[in-house]
């Protein structure tokens, strides 16, 4: 009986033995036949350098610098998260005031009340390239201001397809957003004397365009109606803009490039502003900001720069929603509130 015991135990061991040794062999083989992902492809494809048209940069390489799916491929997986955290923000705040600043449908904007009246007012002029981008898929900011104790607006305006290729047109409606909200803060339970106005990309060019307006001239009211400005991954100098494939979109002429450039304007800036950048952004986008802060700096103006170490265009423009997050902390620490109120 023992020596059939010993047969039966012998017999197991080798079945298991080669029975796991042919596991190993066929796992292995998967694995082997399993490539490694492919890496996304950051910044334009190798290519031969053609002639300079900015800087160190060929046409290829502007053109890549001023598009950012070239350096955050995934970018627009991020631009929908957005969306559905704007539809989130609003399922516990509740749906915004809906006001029109403007004779035409699209100048209007919405209005995520603070819990206490005279709070300060953040006003959020959102990107898009200047093609695209709405007031209703740009609120995932909403409830961190909110929380904090800010009443958050944010607009809708024309693109510039709309506008027939010119910024300015763009920039007028900002503007008159701005200067109603000013006007009308106490309607809506706001202090037009605390009133703040920020925005990433392209809505952080019109944001440093209201920064520069002459609100005395063109509105009738005080100079300083703005308090603090935030552009988070923005273009202030539209020459190299200009030479980049942007152009086909944007009718730009001499005139424009001059007005729409808020560097060129730093007279005008009454209000301390804060720039915000990451550093796996396009160079142009990084180079941006670092010299809008170094002309102001240079003017004497009040400024800030801030690098953010590993985000890209879009996780910038994302962190205005959160307030451990660069755009964001930069944001309530310009109005002066806590980041947990």
């Amino acid at each position: 009986m023992r020596h059939v015991l010993q047969q039966i135990h012998r017999r197991g061991f080798v079945a298991r033995l080669f029975g796991g040794t042919a596991a190993t062999a066929l796992t292995s083989r998967v694995h082997a036949q399993t490539p490694a992902p492919v890496p996304c492809q950051v910044g334009p494809a190798p290519h031969p350098k053609g002639p300079l048209v900015w800087m160190d940069m060929d046409q290829i390489e502007i053109d890549a610098a001023y598009d950012q799916r070239f350096y955050a491929p995934m970018g627009y997986q991020i631009s929908k998260r957005e969306a559905s955290q704007s539809e989130a923000a609003r399922a516990r705040l509740g749906e915004p005031l809906r006001f029109a600043y403007g004779p035409s449908e699209i100048e209007t904007l919405d209005v995520y009340r603070a819990r206490k009246p005279n709070a300060p007012i953040f006003v959020f002029i959102h990107g898009g390239s200047w093609l695209g981008g709405s007031a209703r898929n740009n609120a995932f900011a909403a409830e961190m201001f909110v929380n904090a104790g800010a009443t958050f607006v944010v607009l809708d305006f024309i693109d510039i397809k709309a506008a027939g290729g010119d910024l300015r047109i763009m920039a007028a409606q900002v503007r008159s957003a701005i200067a109603w909200v000013c006007r009308n803060a106490a309607s809506f339970g706001a202090d037009a004397g605390r009133l703040y106005i920020g925005g990433r990309s392209s809505g952080a060019h019109l944001t440093g365009v209201a920064l520069v307006t002459d609100w005395e001239k063109a509105f009738g009211l005080p100079p300083d109606i703005i308090k603090g400005g935030i552009c988070s991954s923005g273009m202030f100098d539209l020459k190299a803009v200009r030479i980049s494939k942007r152009s086909a979109f944007v009718k730009f002429t001499d005139e424009m490039e001059e007005a729409m450039s808020s560097q060129r304007h730093l007279d005008l800036l009454r209000a301390p502003v804060v720039l915000t950048y990451g550093t796996n952004e396009t160079p142009e986008f990084q180079r941006q900001s670092r010299d809008f802060a170094a002309a102001a700096n240079a003017a004497g103006k009040s400024v800030e720069l801030i690098e953010a170490p590993n985000y890209n265009h879009f996780e910038m423009g994302e962190s205005f929603g959160n307030p451990y997050g660069p755009s964001g902390r930069a944001s309530l620490a310009l109005m002066k509130l806590p980041i947990l109120a």
